[in-house]
Formats: structure tokens, sequence, C-alpha cells
């Protein structure tokens, strides 16, 4: 998170790649594209900077708690065309809710036991696909890990090239989900359990030499003194927020949520550097 340069991905190159992972799942299974495209533009529009460190910071601050997909609903619904809202359905509306996973084996039936739209689930499983693949580029070129760290069974079933791995997970996704509406089961869109495993796999494998020490490495500490930083400012001073962001209904603290959970890292960076020198130095003298 908060890279300094150009070549890492952001929360708007990942919503494209979700994006063009869903559309293309879709397109292959005869679903609607239109819908799938909607719900993936709008799943991340409530990510806080740096990731889900930001995100558990806010919930960790905030009186009434803090999801990132509920602050992209809340966004749609709420904070767009100035309080307004957008006129979106109740199945793009439910997508971007919903499409959050827990850490583990999300596939294995919970899908279509939420009820969700297999446009739904498209763009659940296509935003895995995309952040798991783009992020692990990313530790690569940030240095944190090397290709040969992988685990074998990751290589062997997914490929050892980003492509190929992309590719084998979409491929896979089309071939294995059952779309048909005669069988026990609800349709689903879903995974072999060969790939299934090995992208398990390669989860768990991000999150403890990745995910996890990030959070509790200096870069993560530094980036929840930032948001918390930022928070109990604008708190205490909500007239320091833009006009526009002010809030609208007496509730503070969710005007400054609403706030800091629109901006970008590089951009809480250079706010919380204004209010207090020096709190984001560990970002300014490395690149991660």
């Amino acid at each position: 998170f908060a890279p300094a340069g150009d070549h890492y991905r952001t929360r708007l190159t990942h919503t494209l790649e979700v994006s063009q992972i869903a559309r293309t799942i879709c397109r292959a299974l005869n679903l609607n594209e239109d819908l799938v495209e909607a719900i993936s533009l709008g799943h991340d529009l409530g990510h806080t900077p740096f990731g889900h460190i930001g995100e558990d910071e806010l919930n960790r601050l905030h009186p009434d708690g803090f999801k990132h997909s509920w602050q992209s609903l809340r966004t749609v619904e709420h904070l767009e065309k100035e309080g307004q809202g957008l006129n979106l359905t109740w199945e793009v509306r439910q997508g971007i809710v919903c499409h959050s996973k827990p850490r583990g084996d999300f596939l294995n039936g919970s899908l279509a036991e939420e009820d969700l739209t297999l446009e739904g689930q498209a763009c659940r499983v296509a935003d895995a696909v995309a952040y798991l693949n783009h992020d692990l580029a990313d530790a690569f070129r940030a240095g944190k890990l090397d290709e040969a760290d992988l685990p074998e069974e990751v290589i062997s079933v997914l490929g050892s090239r980003h492509s190929e791995r992309i590719n084998t997970m979409v491929s896979d996704i089309v071939e294995s989900s059952d779309l048909g509406m005669d069988g026990p089961s609800p349709p689903a869109i879903s995974m072999s359990s060969e790939v299934s495993q090995a992208m398990d796999l390669l989860r768990e494998f991000m999150f403890d030499k990745v995910y996890i020490p990030e959070d509790r490495g200096e870069e993560g500490q530094a980036a929840r003194r930032v948001v918390g930083l930022l928070y109990e400012h604008y708190v205490k001073d909500p007239g320091a927020m833009p006009a526009e962001h002010r809030s609208r209904d007496g509730l503070h603290s969710q005007a400054v949520v609403d706030y800091l959970a629109g901006m970008t890292d590089q951009f809480a960076l250079r706010v919380a550097e204004g209010i207090r020198p020096g709190v984001a130095d560990i970002f300014n003298s490395r690149l991660i």
C-alpha cells in the first residue's frame, strides 16, 4: 500500500481488473455483463486508504463500526449526487454490499446460500482472483517476496506466471460453474476442488507472508497512526473538512468517516503531513 512508484496497483486499477475479470466470466457463461460491471465498478467505492489496515482502524475508532462494503453501499445510496444517491437496482446494491469474503474457503457453497445473483457471485470471485494475483505481482516488484517463495502446489496447479495464473483461475471458473436450473442445488459460480484448494493455499500464503506482516510491521503501524490522526483531527474540527464533506445530518463522526473513506493513500499521507509533519516519514523514505 501507499506505493511511491506508479507501477503498483491502486484502488482504481484494482477495480478495473475486477471488472475485466468479472465481465469475462459472465460473457463466457452468458450472464448479464452490464450488471456485473456495475457491481464491480462500485464494489470498493467505500474502501479506506491503506486497504484493510485502514478499514480495521476506522472500525476500531468509529462508534458505529466500519466495513468498506457498507461504506460502498452508503456511497451509492446516500452520498452520490449531493446526497440524492444513484438510481441503482437492488441487484447492483446487493452485489456491492455482499462482495467481501472471509478468510478461508469462501467458495464452499456460501455464495449460493447467501442468495447472491450469479453476477454478484462472479464479482465476488473475480475480486479474489484480481487482488491475489496483483498483490503477488506487487510483492515481487517491491522485493517483499521472491517467486521461489511460492508453494510448489500453487505453481503446479495455477502456473508460474501472472497471466497463466489468472487464465487458469478464470477458465476453471467458467468450466466448473453449475448454471443448471433443474439440479438439486441452486445455480452457482464455483471452481474445481483442485484449483479452489490451490487458490486457498495462495490466499493463506499471502496472509502469512504479506498481509499480516504489513499490518504488524512499521508501515502498518504508521498507516494506523495516519488514519487515527485524521479521524481525531476532523472529529475535533469538522470545519477543517471541505464544505461538501461536512455533516448533512449532524452526525459529525459519520461525515468524517465518509471523508476519510474517499481518500487515496497518497492524499491521506499529504493531509496527515500537513497536520503533523513527520507522521508519514516512513512512507516518504522507502519504496513500498
